[in-house]
C-alpha cells in the first residue's frame, strides 16, 4: 500500500493539537524540532511522520516537504520518494533541495540519466548547500563517477563545523559501500559531537565491514554506553563475539589436523 495513503495532508490524531477541543498546545514550530531530532537519531519512521504533523500545519513548508523525501530514501522506498518529490514539485518548481532530493531517489531506483539532470538542475537554481552536494555525490556514486570525490568535500566546506553534515556524507558512502570513505566522514562527525550513540554504531558498522573486528566491538561497547537499549549496538556486539568464538574454533581444527 503506498504511504501516501498516511502522509496527505489534512487530518489528526487524538489530541495532537487540542486540548478540550480549543487551545493548540502542539505547532508547527514543535513537529519540525520533533522531525529534525528524529532525523539525528536515525528515527526515519518518526521524522517521516513528524514532517507529515508540518505539513498539516502549514502545507507550504518547502523544508517539510523536502523532509519527508529525504525520509523516504533513508528507509529505502525510493519509488514513493520520487512521488513525493513530484507532488511538492508541482509546488515549488525550483526548489533546489527537492530537486536534488529527487535526483538521490532517480539515482538509486537506477534511473541515472534523469538523476543527473535533476542534480544539474538543482544546481543551476542557486543550490549551494551542503544537502545540494551530497546528493550530487551520491548521484555520481550510483553512476559510478570518480567526480563524487569533490561533491562530498564541497559540502563539508560548506559547513565544516556541522556534525550531522559529515553524518550524511557518511551514510552515503556507506550505502554505496565504500566503508573505508564513509569510515572517514564518520570519525570527522565524531569529532564534533563525540556522545552521539548513533555515530558509534555506525563506525562499528563500518569497522566490521573492513574486517577491524575488534575496534567494531569497542565502538558498538561504547554506542551501548551512551544508549544501553540500542538494538543495532547489542547485535552488533553478539555478531562479533561469534565470529571471535568460532574462529578460535576453526584455529583448533586446524591444529589437531597440522
Amino acid at each position: 500500500m503506498s504511504r501516501f495513503v498516511n502522509l496527505e495532508l489534512g487530518g489528526t490524531e487524538d489530541g495532537d493539537h487540542l486540548i478540550s477541543g480549543t487551545v493548540a498546545v502542539k505547532d508547527e514550530v514543535h513537529y519540525a524540532g520533533e522531525a529534525r531530532k528524529a532525523y539525528e537519531n536515525g528515527n526515519f519512521e518518526q521524522g517521516l511522520r513528524n514532517y507529515s504533523k508540518v505539513l498539516e500545519f502549514n502545507p507550504s513548508n518547502v523544508s517539510a516537504w523536502a523532509g519527508q523525501v529525504r525520509m523516504l530514501i533513508e528507509v529505502g522506498e525510493f519509488r514513493e520518494a520520487k512521488l513525493w518529490a513530484d507532488k511538492a514539485l508541482e509546488r515549488f518548481p525550483n526548489e533546489p533541495e527537492l530537486l536534488a532530493a529527487k535526483a538521490v531517489a532517480l539515482g538509486r531506483s537506477g534511473d541515472l540519466d534523469t538523476a543527473l539532470a535533476f542534480s544539474d538542475a538543482s544546481i543551476e537554481e542557486r543550490g549551494d548547500t551542503p544537502y545540494i552536494w551530497l546528493a550530487r555525490g551520491d548521484v555520481l556514486l550510483a553512476r559510478q563517477e570518480g567526480r563524487a570525490d569533490y561533491c562530498f568535500e564541497k559540502a563539508i566546506m560548506l559547513s565544516p563545523r556541522d556534525w550531522f553534515v559529515a553524518w550524511l556524507a557518511g551514510r552515503i558512502r556507506s550505502y554505496h559501500k565504500q566503508f573505508a570513505q564513509a569510515l572517514k566522514f564518520l570519525q570527522k562527525a565524531l569529532e564534533l559531537n563525540a556522545t552521539h550513540f548513533l555515530l558509534w554504531v555506525e563506525i562499528g558498522i563500518c569497522q566490521e565491514r573492513l574486517g577491524l573486528l575488534q575496534p567494531a566491538a569497542q565502538s558498538y561497547a561504547q554506542a551501548r554506553e551512551l544508549d544501553p537499549g540500542n538494538r543495532e549496538a547489542t547485535m552488533g556486539v553478539s555478531r562479533i563475539s561469534n565470529t571471535s568464538v568460532w574462529g578460535k574454533c576453526c584455529s583448533k581444527i586446524k591444529i589437531l589436523f597440522q
